[in-house]
């Protein structure tokens, strides 16, 4: 059974993250290139990411779906389910890279590629709130015609 509260949740805490972005978020690669502004959206790309992972996580949970054998595996297992497009899990396979190069590889960094996702690559989120919460209503309400 899917865990609303908590989809709910980290979908809030999303909205959260991604509204701070939109405060803070540069317009030229100049702006973004000072120290206080890469940082703090680098990190804020961070977190926005690895909660769509804790989304996703909660529905392969929730759907029984099988322990996926790594993070991508969550996006093929709930695309495979019908519950993401074959778009979107190919977006939060790009962002599963993005926050890695963002945690791992942190002295490497492509300001360009970083700047690139703050200008154009947002409404990937908007994307995945959508599809999420239509998939948690579309579970909700089979749960209560009782299929």
């Amino acid at each position: 059974m899917l865990d609303r509260d908590r989809i709910l949740g980290k979908l809030a805490e999303l909205d959260s993250y991604l509204r701070e972005i939109a405060e803070i978020k540069p317009s030229t690669l100049t702006e973004y290139q000072t120290i206080e502004k890469k940082r703090s959206c680098e990190r804020l790309l961070q977190l926005s990411i690895e909660c769509t992972i804790d989304v996703c996580k909660l529905f392969v949970v929730g759907h029984r779906l099988g322990l996926p054998s790594d993070e991508t595996d969550l996006f093929s297992k709930i695309h495979r389910k019908g519950i993401i497009t074959a778009e979107l899990e190919e977006k939060l396979r790009e962002m599963r890279g993005l926050r890695n190069i963002l945690v791992h590889e942190y002295g490497a960094i492509d300001d360009n590629i970083v700047f690139r996702a703050l200008i154009s690559r947002l409404a990937d989120f908007g994307l995945f709130k959508k599809q999420m919460i239509q998939a948690l209503q579309g579970a909700m309400e089979a749960r209560g015609s009782g299929e």
